[in-house]
């Protein structure tokens, strides 16, 4: 299985900020509201981030000996899917918002209301969180390369592998 890395996860938010500042020139000229979540779906990222931190903490209790017993190899599995998911799904949560953003800045000094620019800065650092612990959980279920076995210099097996 690949790793996350960083210029794909660039690539996607940048791609969502592109899009989210075309739907919300489009939307908004058209008369239409601002496409920005509201606040109360920070609840869901927090619970997303609060399951994936908890699910990846285990492994590590796992990978670093402190387990009690051995952890089921598809929980671990599962566990850097989520993480990879949480991060990608910040990176578009936190690009679309920042395309919003950068279109409601030009329009600041004629809202009188600024609630909806500082939703889209919640959603943007929420994005951020998201991505911050996908990618710290991710490192959580990597597998360190094993010592004591001298191959020649080569890789390790397992070298740079995941739970």
């Amino acid at each position: 299985m690949n790793g996350l890395r960083v210029r794909t996860l660039l690539v996607v938010a940048v791609v969502a900020a592109v899009l989210g500042w075309l739907a919300d020139v489009l939307i908004t000229r058209a008369g239409g509201p601002t496409p920005v979540l509201p606040l109360s779906s920070l609840l869901t990222v927090l619970l997303l981030v609060a399951i994936t931190v908890g699910l990846g903490l285990q492994v590590l209790r796992w990978r670093q000996g402190r387990a009690k017993r051995m952890i089921n190899p598809l929980l671990a599995a599962r566990t850097l899917v989520l993480a990879q998911a949480t991060a990608y799904t910040g990176a578009v949560l936190g690009g679309w918002h920042v395309g919003v953003l950068v279109e409601q800045l030009g329009l600041l000094a004629l809202r009188s209301d600024q609630s909806v620019l500082w939703f889209a800065v919640a959603q943007v650092a929420g994005g951020a969180v998201m991505v911050g612990v996908g990618v710290l959980v991710e490192h959580f279920c990597r597998i360190p390369p094993e010592d004591g076995q001298d191959s020649g210099g080569g890789p390790q097996p397992n070298e740079g592998e995941y739970a």
